[in-house]
This record gives structure tokens, sequence and C-alpha cells, in this order.
């Protein structure tokens, strides 16, 4: 009888481990609506387009900001953005005038790399850097307004910031990296928890110094092969992001034989290696299982984040760490 009582008592307790019935990849919402807005800039003369994909639950949903690459668009990687929000986010995805589509659509193609080398540059950097926190400022306005679409449908103090490339610079640069040997910071803290694919160490300094004082969770995502034609990033020079970051829920995932265009949905110049569709597949669950630990602070995303639960999504050569 004692030995009975004994296994139901650890069967019961294997089964109520938070993490036992989690899944990142369900859908907690069935449908996804989307809103196209443009943001006013008068004080910099400028207008940012943004694309909300927003659950159709009408509940407050954390926001989840996502900055393009150089040369995209508001529109590229929508496979992130429809997923986020069917788990209840709305996911907000900016686009920078100057340093978007409209390098290249508009320009002659022996003339395009040097234009995409010219908008990767610190101009246009700062630009991007300066879109973020006028971003949240008028979410926050809209989020106010009762006339507004957007009105009550915001929690703005739940704030992820992500993006790709250009974009993950641009993620770092307001979410805790410093330059100038940490007496320049551009950190908004409204931003509470970062997601970068393809990050970049700086061009100039260490990477200890330029992370030293990142304090709220940061999540990496590249790939083996995740070389950059602009701007001289390559794979090698993105794993020296995550050993500079101090601990404290700093995570790290390196996708095999994952490209640049791994976390995007079209193929770049150079590409060599096909498409893996798994690629995609553990994208969406450790962002989701992130946003959700860090967001939501669901104990169950958190324990299936830090434990056993990455690898249920990933293939046998991806490598994932956290500290």
């Amino acid at each position: 009888m004692f030995a009975r009582i004994t296994a139901l008592t650890l069967l019961c307790s294997a089964g109520s481990s938070p993490a036992a019935n989690y899944d990142p990849l369900t859908a907690e919402v069935p449908e996804v609506h989307t809103l196209d807005l443009i943001i006013r800039d008068d004080a910099r003369k400028r207008s940012l387009p943004v694309l909300l994909y927003l659950p159709a639950s009408g509940k407050p949903a954390p926001v989840v900001i996502f900055s393009h690459g150089l040369g995209g668009s508001r529109h590229g990687s929508s496979y992130l953005g429809k997923h986020w929000a069917k788990r209840g986010y709305a996911a907000v995805f900016v686009q920078h005038p100057g340093s978007d589509q409209s390098v290249w659509a508009d320009t002659p193609p022996r003339e395009r790399m040097n234009a995409l080398k010219k908008a990767a540059g610190s101009q246009d950097y700062l630009l991007r850097v300066k879109d973020i926190p006028r971003l949240i400022d008028q979410l926050t306005e809209w989020n106010a307004e009762e006339a507004h679409p957007l009105y009550g449908k915001l929690e703005l103090n739940r704030i992820g910031m992500s993006g790709h490339s250009f974009g993950a610079v641009t993620t770092q640069a307001v979410s805790g990296q410093s330059a100038a040997n940490g007496r320049i910071s551009s950190r908004d803290p409204r931003i509470k928890a970062t997601c970068a694919f393809s990050p970049s160490i700086p061009r100039t300094g260490t990477p200890e110094e330029a992370f030293k004082t990142v304090d709220i969770p940061w999540l990496l995502m590249t790939g083996t092969e995740d070389d950059s034609m602009i701007g001289g990033a390559g794979a090698a020079s993105r794993l020296k992001v995550y050993p500079a970051l101090p601990a404290g829920r700093k995570y790290e995932l390196v996708l095999y034989k994952a490209e640049h265009a791994a976390f995007t949905e079209r193929s770049l110049p150079g590409d060599q290696e096909s498409r893996n569709p798994n690629h995609h597949r553990a994208v969406l669950a450790l962002s989701t299982a992130f946003w959700d630990a860090c967001l939501k602070d669901d104990p169950a995303a958190l324990e299936w984040l830090n434990g056993d639960g990455p690898r249920t999504a990933l293939e046998q050569q991806d490598r994932w760490q956290h500290k």
C-alpha cells in the first residue's frame, strides 16, 4: 500500500510541473487582426509606417515591437507577427524610412549595393534609434484616446523589443547596449525584454564594455552561417555578444546551417543553404516562451525555457544555452 501511495504521489508531482502542459506553438486566440498606421514625428520631419498584428480577443495585450533589417519593411517577417498575436501579444512592426525597401526599390541594380552600404551608416542608425521612443510615445497616446482603434488594447508596462540584422542593432541600442566605454546610452527604460535576431558586436570598443550594463532579459538568435554582405558582421562575430552579457535571464540559440536570411521570409543574395522548415518552428517556439516568461511572468514558460523545453523544438546540432 505504501509503495502504491508513493508511486502515485511521484506521478502527481511530475504531472503538476508548470511546464508539463506548456506549448509555445499553440494558438491562444483563433484570429488575428491587422492595422496599418502612420506615426508623424513633426520634430524630425519624419513619418513612420507601422503594421500591427492584434489578437482578436480584444483584451489589453503586452506589446512586442519589431524592427526590420536593412532594405526591409514593416511587412517582412510576418510569420513572427502573426504567431505572436495568436499568443496574445500586440506585435508592432515599424518601418524605418531611409534604411527600408526604398533604398533599393527605385535604385538601378548596379547602384543598389552602394546605396545599401550608405543606408547602413551612422546617420540612419541614429534615426532608427530615435524612432523607437517616438513609436512608444505614440502608442501611449493612441492607447489613451477613446476614439482610436487601439484604445485600451495595449499593456504598455509590458513592452518587448525585437529586430533582425540592422533591426537587431537598433534593438540592442534601445535595450541596454552602451557606447564610448559605457558613457553613452540610448536605452529606453520602458522596454522590459529583448529578442535580437542576428545580433552584432559594436564597431568600436569591446563587447564587454558595450554590454556590461544590460540588466534586462535578452534572447539572441543566430546561425552557424549567419554572415552579412553589408557591415562586415559574420557568424563568428555574432557569437561574441552572448559571452559579454552579464548573467541573469540571458539566452542564446545558434541554429545549425542557418544563414542570415533564415530568420526572415525571403532569400538574400549569396544564400547557399536550402531552407530548413524547422528553423522557423524553433524561432517561434523559443521567442514565444521568452516573451511569455518575461512579459507575462508565466512560470510554466520560464520553467520550459530554463529546462528541457527548448530541445523539443530544436534539432540535434542546434546549440542552446542560458545564464
